[in-house]
């Protein structure tokens, strides 16, 4: 254990970075294990400790978007919670949530990027086609914002400002959901107000979102991300993978080593690792849902990923909980 880390308190190690039998790193942090009554099965560190949840905020978000006003159904829900890979079909329904708002994607005020899918990228790269705001991971959050702005009777250009109606509807939402109210706002990397939050407190927003009844806007975002975790992330990315092999889980992480998942009964975990680093937080939050009874193993290959030495495993990061 590590003590009195600042703004975090104390923290524990998390995982290992092994290669040919020695350790070469070591991952410290925070994490969480709630039962569906919101009761401590597991805790490393202080996990009432705020901190910042950056894209594993994205379906608090969504819900509050759904509140303001914003018709997010099916893939568009899915995609307002989601990180998309930038692939020709995530960026379809992002043009169709601005076409809903009668917008284009000159509305959209996150910055440009190229797509996190290597095929699209190296395509695009190769016809002379330069980064743009729709291929950022965050463009479909920003386009339901948009939406959710233009149905409330706004102006769309302040819809990134946390003074906004639609900011105000979202923060009191997360802070629904999350039981907590920290007072810390941030901006996050894609620009939208960010609220710093407990990471006990996130874990227990997942678990609301997972047993939430099919009529409320929590319940359409977890439906959404159950069905369409392709939109969630992409082809290949670890919380698309893990809601396709565990159906029913809702799972989603963010930068900086941030990461939630949840399942239909309302288990619900929750990691932080301090340095910032998100190799291992699949890893750590598929154990923590063994610890809640969960069968984890049609996700087994995630729970460690290889060290290579000349192209070939010499080693693993793998949780030490």
């Amino acid at each position: 254990m590590i003590k009195g880390v600042p703004g975090l308190g104390n923290v524990v190690e998390l995982a290992e970075v092994v290669r040919n039998g020695f350790v070469e790193s070591r991952h410290f942090g925070l994490a969480v294990a709630l039962d569906p009554d919101g009761k401590a099965l597991y805790a490393a560190g202080d996990v009432d400790a705020v901190v910042l949840p950056r894209s594993t905020a994205k379906p608090l978000q969504a819900v509050g978007c759904i509140v303001a006003g914003a018709e997010l159904v099916d893939e568009e829900a899915a995609i307002a919670a989601g990180s998309h890979t930038g692939e020709d079909r995530h960026v379809a329904v992002v043009d169709r949530l601005l076409a809903a708002a009668g917008l284009d994607r000159s509305a959209l005020g996150c910055p440009p990027d190229r797509p996190e899918d290597e095929p699209t990228r190296f395509r695009l790269i190769a016809e002379g086609i330069e980064p743009s705001p729709v291929r950022m991971n965050c463009s479909g959050k920003h386009a339901a914002m948009l939406l959710a702005t233009v149905a409330q009777g706004n102006d769309p250009a302040t819809y990134l400002d946390p003074d906004s109606p639609l900011q105000r509807t979202i923060t009191t939402e997360i802070e629904r959901l999350t039981n907590s109210s920290t007072g810390v706002l941030t901006t996050d990397g894609c620009g939208t107000p960010l609220l710093g939050m407990p990471l006990s407190g996130l874990a227990g927003a997942f678990s609301q979102l997972a047993t939430a009844s099919a009529s409320t806007p929590e319940g359409r975002v977890a439906a959404a991300m159950r069905q369409y975790p392709e939109y969630v992330g992409g082809n290949g990315h670890q919380n698309t993978e893990v809601m396709r092999r565990l159906p029913g889980i809702i799972a989603k992480g963010g930068a900086e080593g941030v990461i939630a998942m949840a399942t239909p009964d309302g288990h619900a975990v929750a990691v932080k690792v301090i340095d910032g680093n998100p190799r291992a937080t699949t890893a750590l939050a598929l154990t923590l849902l063994g610890k809640c009874g969960v069968d984890i193993t049609p996700a087994a290959d995630l729970l460690a990923l290889p060290v290579l030495g000349g192209g070939r495993p010499v080693g693993e990061i793998r949780p030490t909980l």
